[in-house]
């Protein structure tokens, strides 16, 4: 078993940034593969980015790139999702999600967290 905890969503302006953390524990981290998603309201869950065991690997959305940067402290159990730029489609609840390696959609994951609420007026 794995348990996810995420941080540091909260309410920016068009423009700004935040860094989402997502604590991990039950299993030996540096094994999984780490990935963000959000869900906005009235849509489904959509990837946003993902990374590998070892950090050597990155994917991340193309709405994202540029703006959005996936990172990972094996020693820390954490991954982080620095968030640069954001605009207010960027509005959703945002979770993480582990797995043995890496994939791009919900159903390959096996593990999630309960989400981090992140809100960009404009």
């Amino acid at each position: 078993q794995v348990q996810l905890v995420e941080s540091g969503g909260g309410s920016v302006q068009s423009g700004g940034s935040l860094r989402l953390s997502c604590s991990a524990s039950g299993r030996t981290f540096s094994s999984l593969g780490m990935a963000w998603f959000r869900q906005a309201p009235g849509k489904e869950r959509e990837f946003v980015a993902v990374i590998s065991r070892n950090g050597y690997n990155t994917l991340h959305t193309d709405s994202v790139k540029g703006r959005f940067t996936i990172s990972r402290d094996n020693a820390k159990n954490t991954v982080y999702l620095q968030m640069n730029s954001l605009k207010p489609e960027d509005t959703a609840v945002y979770y993480c999600a582990a797995r043995q390696g890496v994939a791009t959609m919900t159903s390959q994951y096996d593990y999630w967290g309960p989400g981090t609420q992140v809100t960009v007026s404009s």
